[in-house]
């Protein structure tokens, strides 16, 4: 039966739906507009700006870090460009296997593979850390041709600090290296400022001048904005501004000296700071042995690390800042001079030394003998151990402290050098607090003998001691130790001192003070040093001196032979020249070489020479320095200008960049 169909139901329901369908799509053209509104409107800057980051990416541009010179303008630190290869590890997925990819295109030694190590446990994943350095333009070629096997490695180009002269002031200089995770925590409470001006920045410096003037060095980051592909690859550059080169840093350091010096330790131990007595310069600052900083730069493999750190030789240590010893007789003349100004003892006031000195039924005895009745000129002159005995049981402690403490034994000289340590100028004050257990804090008087030859508890650093003589030596007045005599800005080029701070006036009475100088002329002239400084050219005032590395019980007569090297005598030496009128001061040791005269006093004779008459040692007489055989200079001096001065080599693989050599 045919079915009759209700037509207008139908159109009815027709237009039902076309209304319903009809507002669908209406509401949705309407949030659809709404939506583009919103987005174009309200939100146009802001997604614009996005738009564009995706377009482009805003990266940082790390500036050359600014050269070390010596006092004559030879460069001491450099830069120089090369090729490195990359590895970020977030970015890959098997880092084993990706770096046994990358050593079948390009050499990748075991040496690589434990410094990426190392690296990569104090980096974060997504950072790119090296895996080879210094890449040659072959090697560059190699890897860009099978680049799309290796997603998250790239080569880069980057600036490498360069020491151009290797291990020759190395403790003063320091070195640079990448910046770890405990140095990225302290960077982060740097105000804004300073932390930007770090962004992209991956070394810095660690130790000696890098680290003391890292912000002088480093310079301004600058910014370039580039265009990107999808992939994030850089296609040109739009805008941006250029970094700014750090500032070139200037030493008081004559670096020829300083190698002369490292020259005559040879495979000895030991150190050297000579100072301008009227300024407080640092002419030159050794310490023996040294190390090569270039190993750090590119972060050091673990094999190197261990033989540095793990060495009985401790080449790491800055022994001309950080390394404490006994003075030994060196702290005579300063004991003299206390006396004096204290008025504890006259100059004139004779004193019987046979030898020996009793003490509260002790015996302290003396390696000079018996040498009869002196006076504080020749106690000087003598290094009587007796008459120092003596004065140190008639001052006391305390007072010797006070009068030591202005001459900066113990204390913080403030040189422009990080991690000085202060040593040990004893007290009563310093012995309560240094034990814990009440017997060991109490201060016994026959601890006080011993410190009257620089014995006992005394410890400082050869820095402590070149100051101290080089305050005799300008009559009381006391300047700060520095190396850093002024900065060069890089762009105008315009050198601007530093100035250290003021000096301070000791108030040395000026007899008192010729006095001890007399004391210290008649030792070059007459006494212990009088063979090493015979046919100078000049009149020097010095004292040598001899100190115990090892405890030695009093009637033990001592035998360097019988004892391991390492437990055997320092030998010291602190000298100014010429005498009437200062021009430099040095304080020597030689760890465990015996006599101050045969070991420490021929190195200073040598400094003195190359200051003063611009000479320089004979090959025969270098020799003979480096193993403790000289006296007086052996053989005709050279001209310190005609002596043979080792060029700086750029390293192997440096591309274009800031120029190694030395004016």
């Amino acid at each position: 039966m045919t079915e009759i169909r209700n037509v207008a139901a139908d159109i009815a329901r027709f237009k039902r739906r076309v209304v319903v369908i009809g507002l669908v799509v209406l509401t949705a053209f309407t949030l659809l507009g709404l939506r583009l509104t919103y987005l174009q409107v309200v939100r146009h800057e802001d997604l614009a700006e996005q738009a564009e980051a995706n377009r482009t990416a805003v990266v940082p541009v790390v500036p050359n870090r600014g050269l070390i010179l010596d006092r004559n303008g030879i460069v001491l630190a450099s830069n120089y460009s090369a090729y490195t290869l990359e590895i970020t590890p977030s970015k890959v997925a098997d880092l084993e296997e990706t770096i046994d990819g990358l050593a079948t295109v390009i050499e990748v030694g075991p040496r690589d593979r434990r410094r990426f190590k190392r690296l990569r446990e104090d980096s974060r994943s997504f950072d790119s850390i090296p895996i080879r350095t210094r890449l040659s333009d072959e090697e560059v070629a190699r890897f860009a041709a099978q680049r799309y096997r290796f997603p998250g490695v790239e080569i880069k180009a980057r600036l490498f600090r360069n020491y151009p002269h290797g291990e020759i002031a190395s403790h003063v200089l320091g070195y640079i290296g990448r910046i770890n995770q405990a140095e990225k925590a302290a960077m982060e409470e740097w105000d804004d400022e300073d932390y930007d001006n770090y962004r992209g920045t991956e070394y810095i410096g660690k130790l000696g001048i890098e680290q003391s003037y890292e912000k002088t060095l480093h310079g301004l980051t600058g910014v370039e904005q580039m265009e990107t592909s999808a992939g994030g690859r850089a296609v040109r550059r739009l805008n941006g501004h250029p970094a700014t080169p750090g500032n070139t840093v200037m030493l008081s350091l004559d670096i020829k000296l300083q190698k002369m010096v490292e020259d005559m330790y040879g495979e000895r131990r030991g150190a050297m700071v000579a100072l301008d007595p009227k300024t407080g310069q640092v002419l030159a600052f050794v310490s023996k042995p040294t190390f090569d900083p270039n190993l750090f730069v590119e972060g050091i493999d673990s094999e190197s690390w261990k033989e540095l750190s793990g060495s009985i030789d401790k080449p790491l240590l800055n022994r001309a800042l950080r390394g404490t010893y006994p003075p030994g007789s060196t702290y005579k003349p300063f004991m003299a001079m206390g006396a004096l100004q204290t008025g504890k003892r006259g100059a004139n006031v004779q004193v019987n030394d046979p030898g020996f000195y009793n003490f509260a039924g002790h015996r302290f005895g003396s390696p000079e003998g018996n040498i009869g009745n002196v006076d504080m000129r020749r106690s000087i002159q003598l290094s009587s151990n007796i008459y120092y005995y003596s004065l140190a049981n008639e001052m006391g402690v305390d007072l010797i402290h006070d009068f030591m403490k202005p001459l900066g034994f113990g204390q913080i000289t403030g040189i422009d050098l990080g991690g000085e340590v202060r040593g040990v100028l004893p007290s009563t004050e310093w012995k309560r607090n240094a034990y814990k257990r009440p017997e060991m804090k109490k201060w016994y008087a026959g601890e006080t003998i011993s410190l009257g030859i620089g014995q006992g508890y005394n410890s400082f650093t050869m820095l402590q001691l070149a100051q101290a003589t080089a305050i005799i030596a300008d009559a009381g007045r006391k300047h700060q130790p520095h190396l850093v005599v002024a900065t060069r800005d890089t762009v105008s080029g315009k050198t601007t001192p530093v100035e250290p701070p003021p000096t301070i006036d000791l108030r040395f009475s000026p007899a008192n003070v010729a006095v001890v100088r007399e004391g210290l002329q008649a030792v070059i002239t007459a006494g212990t040093a009088r063979a090493v400084f015979v046919g100078a050219g000049y009149v020097a005032a010095g004292k040598t001196g001899t100190a115990q590395a090892v405890g030695q019980a009093q009637n033990t007569k001592y035998n360097a032979k019988a004892l391991e090297e390492h437990q055997r005598d320092h030998a010291l030496f602190v000298a100014f020249a010429p005498a009437n009128d200062p021009k430099i001061a040095v304080a020597v040791i030689v760890e465990n070489a015996g006599w101050g005269a045969g070991a420490a006093a021929p190195i200073a004779r040598r400094v003195f020479d190359y200051w003063l008459l611009g000479q320089y040692p004979s090959e025969a007489d270098m020799a003979a320095i480096k193993v403790g055989k000289a006296s007086a200079p052996i053989g005709k001096p050279r001209l310190a200008s005609e002596a043979a001065w080792p060029a700086a080599v750029a390293p192997a693989g440096a591309t274009a960049g800031e120029s190694t050599a030395s004016p």
